[in-house]
């Protein structure tokens, strides 16, 4: 059986991150070798709260040793940047915020060189990132944009995973002031291409795609706003254009209202919806599969999944958390890794 490596950068160290890292690793499917990229004694804590048994650990430092994690061992990266002191649950601080910075950059790295095929990234703070004072930490937005910034991606695409929904953002961290400006025909094209070659990663061999609407009822003609046709409809052109010209096979449907693209894709209509904004996107995923949803990025040269909630600081150290989506990312990212093995 061939394994594929999954390198998991656990989030913040004051957070859930390395509890739902560690119980994902714990019970991961067979043909996944996991490595935790974080602090050691942070993940032995972690594992102790989640009533893992630390000894499962195997402490590697070299892509060689990496090959050599055994079925049922938990494989920590050696080389992790290190804490000078435990991070206290809920209350990160510079080191913590500088750290979870760094265990992603870590985790990445070991993916760009080789060792891994999938990166799977745990919740961090955005916050305690930016004003960690780290290098590169400044203004930092996300893994997206920091991952597209690193990789030199011409495009990156935002999309989530959970349950019966699949959808690809046009815009992602904006504000909703600026949202309308951003969604450019370019930018709708963008994310109605890579969202079809998620689709046919996970199979589906001619996807059948709504596009979502930007303004209420579609735009009503003209008169609830104008970019459906002069922005949306034309973005949705040459996206098929694009893929046809490439061989894809695919359904683009829209401009259509976003209740309407949701419910229809719930209900089995469509395999997956293009969003013009975050929470057009983010609202019905969280609504039928909270705790299991995925964050994928689209477009990057190597495969990244990531869960699709917060470092829970109010229940982190206590051994509540909930590891669902953290499997569920790392189940995605095995999945990803197998299709792109074969060719997908």
């Amino acid at each position: 059986m061939k394994r594929v490596t999954v390198a998991m950068s656990v989030g913040c160290p004051s957070g859930i991150g390395p509890e739902v890292a560690v119980h994902a690793a714990a019970h991961a499917d067979a043909e996944a070798r996991c490595l935790l990229v974080g602090d050691e004694e942070t993940l032995r804590r972690a594992a102790r709260a989640s009533k893992i048994a630390p000894a499962r650990f195997r402490v590697v430092k070299s892509a060689e040793e990496v090959e050599t994690i055994e079925l049922g061992e938990i494989g920590v990266w050696g080389p992790s940047t290190k804490l000078s002191a435990p991070a206290r649950p809920g209350e990160p601080d510079h080191e913590a915020g500088a750290a979870q910075l760094a265990w992603v950059n870590e985790a990445l790295a070991l993916v760009q060189d080789g060792t891994a095929e999938a990166l799977v990234t745990g919740p961090v703070s955005k916050l305690a990132i930016a004003t960690s004072g780290a290098p590169g930490a400044e203004g930092f937005s996300g893994h997206t944009e920091h991952l597209a910034a690193r990789l030199g991606a011409r495009e990156v695409v935002m999309a989530f995973r959970a349950a019966n929904i699949t959808t690809a953002l046009v815009t992602t961290h904006l504000a909703l002031a600026e949202v309308p400006a951003a969604v450019t025909s370019e930018a709708v094209a963008t994310s109605c291409y890579w969202l079809v070659r998620l689709l046919r990663s996970l199979g589906f061999s001619a996807p059948r795609v709504a596009v979502a609407a930007l303004n209420p009822h579609a735009g009503e003609g003209g008169m609830l706003g104008t970019e459906e046709e002069t922005r949306i409809r034309p973005g949705i052109v040459r996206a098929e254009e694009r893929l046809a010209a490439e061989g894809l096979a695919a359904a683009l449907v829209g401009p259509i209202g976003a209740e309407t693209a949701f419910r229809k894709q719930a209900a089995g209509a469509f395999d997956g919806v293009v969003a013009m904004y975050h929470d057009q996107a983010t609202i019905p995923c969280k609504l039928v599969g909270f705790g299991e949803a995925v964050n994928v990025t689209l477009g990057l040269p190597v495969i990244r999944t990531s869960v699709d909630h917060g470092t829970g600081y109010d229940i982190a150290g206590t051994g509540k958390a909930d590891p669902r989506g953290m499997e569920s990312a790392l189940s995605l990212a095995l999945t990803l890794a197998k299709a792109r093995a074969r060719g997908s």
